[in-house]
């Protein structure tokens, strides 16, 4: 579909053609659509996904990513192809586009001057592996060691084992309330089947999944977990994708003793790993000091954009 004909500085022409992709990441939470600009010449020029998701509780929601080559920058081709991510979110009947950009780069300005509003800021932290000294070890092992009467330590890696699946799905409402100020998120259903499909993901990817879960000694209920994420090689950095506890469980320490756990367990299971990272919203201020005290150290902060349509 060819879109437009912007001018440049010079008074050159610059055709776009925009390019709808097939793309074949469909997965029970959602599909993507994916968008390629090229010049006249079929040079790429930039390209946008739209993670449309249809998980109950998510079925207003699309995930914009979009790119653009730092040359052709200013030419339009960003607005050619939200343009056209935008107009097929309304065809699929989405009210809120949410998108992503680093505090102060060209992706920040771009979505604030398209009628974006920001909703929500992130805090990136690093915790550095190969940097940590034997005192900051000791205390993160002493974290992990101290007794939390009531509650024991349990982890794996990659699937959940099946005589924890039915807790550890029903665990994931420890999110429900995770701050997320202005954001039109919706709140997530999760089942076994959801969390099963979510390991698998990151399976096949090729990266490395493991959860630490704080149990309920009472019941054996999984009262609230922590993942990690590795590359599949065992080096660089690992992501934190999530720490949560429920509700009725929070007062006992339980988010940092399972962060220090994860911590623990990256640097035995991954000694080539150099770093840890994080993102929190500057509005979770618990979760920060937690992070703080941990040893994680800020890098930069990114905002959440959203477009209402």
């Amino acid at each position: 579909m060819a879109v437009g004909n912007p001018i440049d500085l010079t008074g050159a022409t610059l055709p776009i053609r925009i390019t709808a992709l097939a793309d074949p990441d469909r997965t029970s939470s959602g599909y993507r659509l994916a968008w390629l600009a090229s010049g006249d010449d079929g040079e790429p020029l930039g390209s946008a996904f739209l993670r449309v998701f249809t998980r109950e509780g998510q079925e207003h929601l699309a995930e914009l990513q979009l790119n653009v080559h730092t040359a052709e920058r200013r030419r339009r081709v960003g607005s050619r192809l939200l343009e056209t991510a935008v107009a097929a979110a309304r065809e699929v009947g989405r009210r809120s586009v949410v998108a992503q950009a680093d505090a102060g780069t060209p992706g920040d300005r771009f979505l604030a001057a398209s009628g974006f509003r920001k909703v929500l800021t992130l805090t990136y932290a690093r915790l550095a592996l190969d940097e940590l000294d034997s005192s900051k070890v000791e205390e993160i092992h002493a974290i992990v060691e101290r007794p939390h009467p009531g509650y024991r330590l349990a982890s794996w890696r990659g699937t959940v084992p099946e005589e924890l699946a039915k807790t550890f799905a029903d665990s994931r409402r420890a999110m429900d309330d995770m701050p997320m100020d202005d954001t039109d998120y919706g709140v997530v259903a999760w089942d076994v089947e959801r969390v099963l499909a979510a390991a698998k993901a990151i399976a096949d990817r090729g990266e490395l999944l493991t959860t630490v879960v704080a149990v309920d000694e009472s019941d054996g209920s999984i009262a609230g977990f922590s993942e990690l994420v590795v590359p599949g090689n065992g080096k660089g950095d690992g992501l934190h994708y999530g720490t949560g506890v429920l509700p009725e469980h929070r007062g006992h320490g339980l988010g940092r003793w399972m962060k220090a756990e994860s911590i623990r367990l990256a640097r035995t299971n991954h000694p080539e790993l150099t770093g840890l990272v994080t993102d929190t919203a500057d509005s979770n201020t618990h979760m920060r000091r937690i992070n703080d005290a941990l040893g994680y150290v800020p890098t930069h902060k990114a905002l959440e954009y959203q477009l209402d349509l």
